[in-house]
């Protein structure tokens, strides 16, 4: 397959180097690190196996024009650039697929793409991009495909075959918006408190939004190991995944109690690992805020679930997201 990656992080990269490594014709699209990864490739770092190869680079959409397959990994927060990069790659038939974290972005893709032409991809995977074209794989790595309009088409089908080939340990799913409820269900509590952990278990304890107060020197960030090893945060964990189980169910999305302990034993394997959103926080980058808690939260009070731990998330999640924000202004 000719293949574009847009968004060329640590999951973008990871995926489209294993697509590479296979034998597809693999085209990064790169801003800053362009000049390293055309001189010196892509290495990955995996206690699978470390490998290198050498993806083609891009600056630009138009240099690699109509592929097979548009593999987007770019952060949500990077959405409104999509209809600027996405339509130069796309021909009669192409499938844009993305790789991203939330509620929507199908949906996104889907107001200047055919719908028909739009799938979802789930990563479940721990990774970080350490250096510019060096990402580092910790654990895990399967991928779980479906398509926005309904049914898995062949298509789906072949594309996981081309993962697995690859090495992606690969499912397909008969209905992506359940996958990603299923994906909130560890997204919500490990991105969310990841973060929120430097305002401390106190800006949770408050009965009123009004009291959640921001503190002038942050706690440092509790990576998953930590917020597991705490019975206060593990306590917020286990109860923030029954919320979305519970908001997954009021939408018809039959997701069993089962399922937060199987998130809990996985999340045990992964050592300290910092999720994205951490990593974002900590760079002070823009948070996925609207994908991965606003939407979900929305969806969930629309259909009558009450879900006050989310709700508090959120609040305490804008605010330090602001109060960040404000520091590096600062800063500059």
């Amino acid at each position: 397959m000719r293949i574009a990656v847009v968004g060329c992080g640590a999951v973008g990269s990871f995926y489209g180097a294993k697509l590479a490594r296979d034998g597809h014709d693999v085209h990064f699209l790169l801003r800053s690190d362009y000049e390293q990864v055309r001189r010196h490739g892509v290495s990955i770092k995996s206690p699978q196996g470390d490998f290198h190869v050498r993806p083609r680079a891009a600056r630009t959409p138009e240099e690699i024009g109509p592929t097979d397959l548009v593999l987007v990994a770019l952060k949500s927060t990077a959405n409104s650039e999509l209809p600027r990069l996405i339509p130069p790659l796309v021909g009669s038939a192409t499938a844009v697929m993305t790789l991203q974290n939330g509620l929507g972005n199908e949906q996104q893709l889907a107001k200047f793409v055919s719908p028909e032409k739009v799938l979802g991809c789930l990563c479940f995977v721990c990774l970080n991009r350490v250096a510019p074209g060096v990402i580092h794989h910790l654990d895990h790595g399967q991928v779980v495909l479906g398509e926005l309009s309904g049914w898995p088409e062949p298509r789906t089908h072949d594309f996981a075959t081309a993962f697995r080939h690859a090495g992606i340990p690969c499912a397909v799913s008969d209905n992506l918006a359940r996958a990603r409820w299923e994906k909130l269900t560890w997204n919500i509590p490990f991105n969310g408190l990841g973060v929120a952990s430097a305002a401390g278990l106190e800006a949770f304890t408050s009965s009123s939004d009004a009291l959640v107060e921001i503190p002038k020197t942050l706690n440092p960030c509790l990576t998953t190991d930590k917020l597991l090893a705490s019975a206060s945060w593990e306590k917020l964990v286990r109860e923030l995944m029954f919320e979305v189980i519970a908001a997954a169910r009021a939408l018809a999305f039959n997701l069993p109690d089962s399922l937060a302990e199987k998130q809990m034993e996985r999340t045990r394997t992964m050592g300290a690992y910092k999720a994205s959103t951490l990593i974002d926080f900590e760079r002070g980058q823009p948070l996925e805020l609207e994908t991965l808690f606003l939407e979900p939260l929305r969806q969930a009070k629309g259909a009558g679930v009450e879900v006050p731990r989310l709700e508090r998330l959120c609040t305490v999640l804008t605010r330090l997201a602001q109060y960040r924000s404000n520091a590096f202004a600062r800063k500059a």
